[in-house]
């Protein structure tokens, strides 16, 4: 019973275990329930699928089947967040145990629980679970939030390369705390929706929305809560990669004040999405500062990137080429920064572009065009994330060698293959006529298909190898175990 024993607390207790668990119960789902759409509805396989599995699909209840699967996806990207962040930032061993074990199970009762309900007949006994789950969710927020205070003497920081206060307030760990608090006045906020729901309230979609005149506080208060909490996890995984790279300098002094102020004002924007139609204003605002502080993140790293490899070649006087070269030598390491880079193009150059000529354009198009639109537009941004996280993934379970370059370079070029293949198709309108587009929308839709396929056939070869792993008894998860315990 020892080798089990201990395979179960790596799992659960170690920081890459939870991170591997999380990122695999992801890959589960997302492999299973996306069977459920595309062309796999047209090849039979959701049909097999829903027999299978004896799945009850009622057509009524579309809307809050596919909420709830979002919401199970981002149970445990939320989770894999917490994780990243108390094992990158100081914090006493029995907090750092105490936030972790609650969001597990969390999350994990939160997951099984809410999709059991939505796709396998209305036992109500799981939906209390489900809720159960995102209390417990919330509360290993709240306990985060209180061992991330920044203001606390003990976390002062002393290394004037980083930015900080003059009484030494660590205004990364600040930018840490913000966003914590952030999310959860975000959640609260999408909490305080689904609390009517039964009540005269609907689920719904918000791109079913996008064109009804009216709209009630509670269907604003869902649409604010689904813009800011996905760009709350794009904040966080910003901060994470800033870490991951020992973000410092003079561009970490100008990023971090932008990323605090971004946070808030992105946050409030958000919030206010319910009281006024200005909101979206306050939110670009916001969102100038966050973008910036990310810019001076890529510079960092990839100035980093390009020093580090030419001292290891020793190399005096690199040329460009050279340079070239030595960035992209690790795919990981560039691919978390690139994404970055690249989200500009695929979302928020596409983003902006949408709002300038919202009534000039989106507007006279067929409503079905502009749903595809917003849709591909969310769906992009949250997939990009997505890759950032899968590249620090990966660098933490060990991948070296060929297998990280392997699996580094297929997981960019083929999820940008994706992302180009998605925003052209949301956008196709502005290309080709509607009754010339066949040919456009075949290719866009085989981009989007053969990139994601592969983005998934790289992360199941990952998840397999380490699954394998954990039958061997001294395998890798033995060391990391080994090597965790030591550092407490």
């Amino acid at each position: 019973m020892r080798p089990l024993r201990d395979r179960l607390r790596y799992l659960f207790t170690s920081t890459r275990g939870l991170v591997l668990l999380a990122v695999g119960l992801v890959a589960l789902v997302t492999a299973i329930w996306s069977s459920l759409s595309g062309p796999m509805v047209e090849w039979g396989v959701k049909d097999f699928v829903v027999r299978t599995l004896g799945m009850k699909l009622v057509p009524a209840e579309r809307d809050g089947r596919i909420i709830t699967l979002y919401h199970a996806i981002a149970f445990a990207v939320v989770a894999v967040l917490v994780y990243l962040m108390t094992d990158s930032l100081p914090m006493p061993a029995h907090r750092r145990a105490s936030i972790n074990g609650t969001i597990t199970v969390g999350y994990i009762l939160a997951m099984f629980s809410g999709l059991i309900f939505a796709y396998f007949g209305r036992n109500w006994i799981f939906h209390g679970l489900f809720l159960v789950g995102q209390a417990l969710i919330f509360y290993a927020g709240c306990l985060l939030a209180v061992a991330l205070w920044p203001w606390n003497k003990a976390y002062r920081q002393t290394d004037p390369a980083y930015a900080r206060t003059r009484s030494g307030v660590d205004l990364e760990r600040t930018a840490f705390f913000v966003m914590t608090v952030s999310a959860l006045g975000s959640a609260a906020l999408g909490a305080v929706a689904g609390a009517f729901f039964g009540n005269g309230f609907q689920s719904f979609l918000a791109e079913d929305l996008v064109r009804e005149p009216v709209k009630t506080a509670l269907q604003k208060a869902v649409i604010g809560h689904l813009h800011i909490m996905l760009t709350l996890i794009c904040i966080a995984t910003a901060l994470i990669v800033g870490r991951w790279f020992d973000f410092k300098g003079i561009l970490h002094k100008i990023a971090m004040p932008l990323m605090i102020c971004g946070t808030v004002v992105v946050t409030l924007g958000a919030w206010s999405v319910v009281v006024t139609p200005h909101a979206h204003t306050i939110i670009y605002v916001g969102s100038v500062f966050v973008m910036l502080a990310a810019l001076l993140l890529v510079i960092f790293g990839w100035g980093k990137l390009i020093r580090t490899r030419v001292a290891e070649l020793g190399l005096k006087r690199p040329t460009f080429a050279q340079k070239v070269k030595a960035l992209l030598h690790d795919p990981l390491r560039f691919g978390a920064l690139w994404q970055m880079v690249y989200m500009n193009f695929v979302v928020t150059a596409v983003g902006i572009f949408m709002a300038i000529r919202l009534d000039e354009i989106f507007r006279v198009w067929p409503l079905r065009e502009e749903r595809i639109a917003l849709t591909g537009h969310w769906h992009v941004l949250a997939a990009l994330t997505a890759t950032i996280l899968l590249c620090y993934f990966a660098d933490m379970m060990g991948l070296r060698g060929r297998a990280r370059q392997w699996f580094g370079w297929v997981l960019i070029l083929a999820s940008d293959l994706a992302f180009a293949g998605a925003t052209l198709f949301s956008m196709k309108r502005l290309f080709v006529t509607e009754y010339g587009q066949q040919a456009f929308v075949n290719w866009t839709m085989l981009a989007i298909d053969f990139g994601l396929g592969a983005v998934l056939v790289v992360l199941a070869l990952l998840l397999l190898w380490r699954l394998a792993d954990l039958f061997r008894p001294g395998g890798r998860w033995a060391r990391e175990l080994a090597e965790e315990v030591a550092q407490e």
